[in-house]
């Protein structure tokens, strides 16, 4: 019963997290919030860590059974997962993405100084050129590195599932702005497994 009530938590935390950035509540948000729209991101942000705390701490607060424990060479493959998982995700936020845009803070820098936020292109380099959500791929990843116990297989599978679903969700949200280059990036970049699609000649 406590583990279905884990799977429940996290699973009411990515519904919450999901539907506040949903073209729907969007829409919504920017009806209400006018021009202070901008504003929406960073609090989107703000939010969605906070309530993050809770829901750790109340799966942290479970007696679980440790399930997996890793040995060398086990532990040594597991630590270089983590690293090469964290290097992709800040390669990613840092390099391969707008981290202020990511955070909000591009949107209110845009709002004071006046500046109408122009449709940028789609971008192609580093490693979106190999994965189309490369820090989806990477959290993935990191999340199955730091499998122990019973919950965390719970915890785990609820936020796979949860990634795995956002993803395609955020996909038809980028086809509605970009329309046909993005099926066509589709076509050439894998969503979340790197070198799944044969190149075309």
């Amino acid at each position: 019963m406590n583990y279905f009530l884990i799977a429940l938590i996290w699973a009411g935390y990515c519904s919450l997290h999901s539907y506040m950035i949903s073209i729907r509540f969007t829409n919504q948000m920017k009806l209400v919030l006018k021009s202070h729209y901008a504003y929406y991101r960073l609090f989107y942000v703000l939010i969605s860590t906070v309530l993050l705390f809770p829901v750790f701490y109340y799966t942290g607060l479970l007696k679980s059974e440790v399930i997996i424990t890793y040995h060398p060479p086990w532990s040594y493959i597991r630590y270089a997962f983590v690293i090469c998982s964290l290097l992709i995700f800040f390669k990613a936020f840092l390099f391969d993405y707008d981290s202020l845009s990511f955070l909000g803070f591009r949107q209110i820098i845009n709002f004071r100084k006046k500046i109408v936020n122009q449709q940028e292109g789609i971008k192609k380099s580093g490693l979106l050129g190999i994965v189309r959500h490369p820090m989806y791929s990477a959290t993935i990843l990191f999340l199955w590195c730091q499998t122990f116990r019973l919950s965390d297989i719970v915890a785990n599978a609820v936020l796979t599932a949860y990634v795995i679903i956002g993803t395609m969700l955020e996909e038809r949200k980028l086809v509605q702005e970009f329309g046909n280059s993005y099926i066509q990036y589709q076509k050439e970049v894998p969503m979340l497994i790197p070198f799944t699609k044969l190149k075309s000649k």
